[in-house]
């Protein structure tokens, strides 16, 4: 085999290679072969938040189950919310959910759908359907405290191939959980924006 041949060769390999790294980002190419299969931990992850429970409760769930809003910076926030999630399908305590998140630098947008169930006043569980990586459950779990709520955040990343999949679970799980604190800063701004004696 020639130079050009070679050139041609690993060209293609390159191009393989980026068109699955896309694939996978972006959710079009979900790869769950059930084939050594590891799983590592999410989080945890807490923030101290001075609203009522229920409040913060509403808060997280207004983005998919679209409670009416009163204020005209509350629709701001839940338009710019709207771009970031698509709810698929609605149920009574559960919606199926499209999640976009910009990744590398902005220039793709990574794609989950999961599931998410809401037991008020205290848990909102998360379940991936199809994404980048082929199994994630998580939780927001609410408990009170005197003059405010505590939110807290956990969940289980599950990677498939082995060691190939353990070095994919950890890129995945740095933007991911970086993903979940800005969320939870989100709720704590909103939440505490919305508390009645603020």
């Amino acid at each position: 085999m020639g130079w050009i041949g070679r050139v041609a060769v690993a060209a293609g390999v390159g191009g393989g290679f980026a068109a699955g790294y896309v694939g996978l980002v972006t959710g079009a190419l979900p790869l769950d072969v059930g084939v050594g299969r590891r799983t590592r931990p999410l989080g945890p992850q807490a923030v101290d938040i001075e609203a009522p429970r229920d409040v913060v409760f509403g808060v997280i769930a207004q983005p998919y189950l679209g409670r009416a809003m009163r204020a005209m910076r509350a629709m701001r926030a839940m338009r710019a919310m709207r771009e970031k999630v698509r709810v698929l399908e609605q149920g009574g305590d559960m919606v199926l959910a499209e999640h976009f998140t910009p990744v590398a630098a902005g220039w793709l947008t990574a794609r989950t759908v999961e599931t998410v169930r809401f037991d008020r006043p205290d848990r909102v569980g998360f379940r991936l359907v199809r994404g980048p990586v082929p199994a994630v459950v998580e939780s927001f779990r609410l408990s009170e405290y005197e003059g405010g709520t505590r939110l807290e955040y956990a969940g289980e990343m599950g990677t498939d191939l082995w060691a190939l999949g353990h070095w994919w679970g950890g890129v995945v799980a740095e933007r991911w959980e970086a993903t979940v604190a800005a969320s939870l800063a989100a709720v704590k701004r909103e939440a505490e924006r919305r508390a009645p004696d603020r």
